[in-house]
């Protein structure tokens, strides 16, 4: 077969040392003479296969903590040498360098250093692999005739070439895993370029590299005439429906992951808001339709459902507790079509229910649902992209400034705060309005405030005037006239919450202290484009 080169010798120094025996034992059983550094040839050696320690190799010991050990003429000479130049085979016999014709080495952990908590700047530092990202792009530049491994998912892959190929790599193969070596490389680097630059105090660093994992191809986009994959990012924590356990139904499509991931943010601040309350979202085109809090997950459910059933159908849920019996009865009861319900996770007569009624509706398990990290939102536009920080701002009600009307109850703060983080996340211009926990009705993406006001008043229908207690209103924006304010009043809304700013905002508190109608300012705009 074209391009075959048989591995003779192998040199294996890695940080991760899973899997490495059976690869070890697999090169060894071809013949492959190994060569390693410090805790990697300690431990192949303790599993009984032959192994020359790099000094050996090198004629040099390891020394300056480690920092020195591979980054020796026979080293990059053995790897970058070319066996088909007469000069370079010539330069090689002459110096006593012999070829090394397979590297296997992964880096030093610093990504995983640099997220643990309380990481001191001496330990991300000591992890800054040098030799080994020399070695990679070595072998990665001759891979012509240098097979380079830098993951522990590749053994099996290497391991069965040569199996089929008697001790020999194909030239495919060898290809491919350059590739993942350079793109290995980049991304170490950037890990490290970006944090240099978060350490001089620079938010966004003057090259802004993305990186993300390749999870799979999806059947299409946003349409299905549109190409689409989705990539993870490695570097983020938190619960997120890339990384969530798909417990039941088909895989995720783009519309899909977009939703549940609209949904997920919500419930996110639901539990900010009321950490001794359950949340629930339902999402539709990734706005929520129906948003509640309730003492019991059940109770949460159905009052978020209820909030606008028509648009509810063939909605994403989310929810910020652990689905119980009671909660799934209540998702599964009537003619209801959900198409994701995220959750951190689901006691198992609730996921039989679920599974049982919905033979394709998608149920994700995402972990414990905590408060969004901080992390940085990326957009492409044509010709580039747009970064920014994710609004993590928390909603805190005991910020909020009465500017008129009655002072409001606790009921009505808290409602307050509910609704001003439903707003948050519906496109802007965005209005909307509810009582007890409970969103009754929302407009959102208009061009004009009043005409969000409108849809929202509309969405709640009659329930602004049936019930006890006080209707609530939220606003993204300030109100630039008070004709909106004035129509979610006649309508019968109580109180209204916005962030104030605008030239006119007189005209607004003029009219609430009119009508008896509490206004509260947040002082936080909370666009969503």
């Amino acid at each position: 077969m074209h391009g075959l080169v048989r591995i003779r010798r192998a040199l294996i120094s890695v940080s991760d040392k899973r899997d490495l025996i059976p690869f070890a034992k697999a090169l060894h059983a071809h013949g492959v003479e190994i060569v390693s550094t410090g805790g990697t040839s300690a431990a192949i050696a303790a599993a009984g296969i032959p192994v020359v320690p790099i000094e050996k190799l090198t004629g040099f010991p390891e020394m300056m903590d480690g920092r020195v050990k591979t980054l020796h003429p026979r080293v990059h000479g053995g790897l970058l040498g070319r066996r088909d130049v007469a000069e370079h085979v010539k330069a090689m016999e002459e110096h006593g360098i012999a070829p090394i014709d397979l590297v296997c080495v992964n880096l030093y952990p610093f990504e995983m250093t640099v997220r643990r908590e309380g990481v001191q700047e001496h330990e991300a530092i000591e992890q800054i692999d040098i030799g080994g990202p020399s070695m990679l792009r070595s072998a990665a530049k001759n891979h012509e005739f240098v097979t380079v491994v830098t993951d522990p998912a590749q053994y099996d892959s290497v391991a069965s070439e040569l199996a089929k190929n008697d001790g020999a790599t194909t030239l495919e193969l060898r290809r491919a895993l350059a590739a993942a070596t350079f793109a290995r490389t980049a991304a170490y680097d950037t890990a490290i370029s970006a944090w240099m630059a978060a350490r001089a105090g620079n938010r966004f660093p003057p090259v802004f590299e993305l990186r993300g994992v390749n999870e799979g191809e999806l059947r299409y986009g946003e349409n299905p005439h549109q190409a689409a994959a989705v990539y993870r990012d490695p570097t983020f924590r938190g619960p997120n429906v890339v990384g969530a356990e798909l417990l039941h139904g088909k895989p995720l499509s783009y519309n899909n992951l977009l939703d549940a991931a609209a949904a997920l943010e919500l419930v996110q601040d639901l539990r900010d808001i009321a950490p001794d309350m359950a949340g629930a979202v339902v999402v539709k085109h990734t706005n929520p339709c129906g948003t509640a809090i309730a003492p019991t997950l059940r109770e949460a459910f159905a009052k978020a459902y209820a909030g606008d059933p028509l648009a509810a159908f063939g909605g994403i849920v989310a929810l910020n507790a652990p689905v119980d019996r009671a909660t799934a009865e209540e998702i599964v009861a009537g003619e209801k079509f959900l198409e994701v319900v995220v959750a951190p996770s689901y006691d198992a007569d609730a996921l039989a229910l679920l599974q049982a009624r919905w033979k394709n509706a998608r149920l994700l398990a995402v972990g414990p649902v905590t408060a969004a990290p901080k992390s940085v939102l990326v957009r492409s536009i044509a010709g580039g992209f747009l970064a920014q920080e994710a609004d993590t701002h928390a909603v805190r009600a005991e910020e909020f400034q009465l500017a008129a009307g009655p002072a409001p109850s606790a009921e009505v703060l808290r409602d307050a705060a509910f609704l001003t983080a439903v707003v948050k996340h519906l496109k802007s211009n965005a209005v909307c309005i509810g009582r007890g926990g409970q969103l009754f009705g929302a407009g959102a993406g208009q061009m004009d405030r009043v005409a969000s006001c409108r849809n929202a008043v509309e969405k709640s229908g009659a329930r602004l005037r049936e019930g006890s207690g006080i209707a609530v209103a939220a606003s993204d924006a300030f109100f630039p006239f008070d004709d909106g304010p004035r129509m979610l009043i006649d309508a019968g809304v109580r109180c209204i919450v916005h962030p104030g700013g605008s030239k006119r905002d007189e005209d607004t508190f003029k009219l609430c202290n009119e009508r008896g109608v509490t206004c509260l300012l947040t002082g936080i705009r909370r666009f969503r484009h």
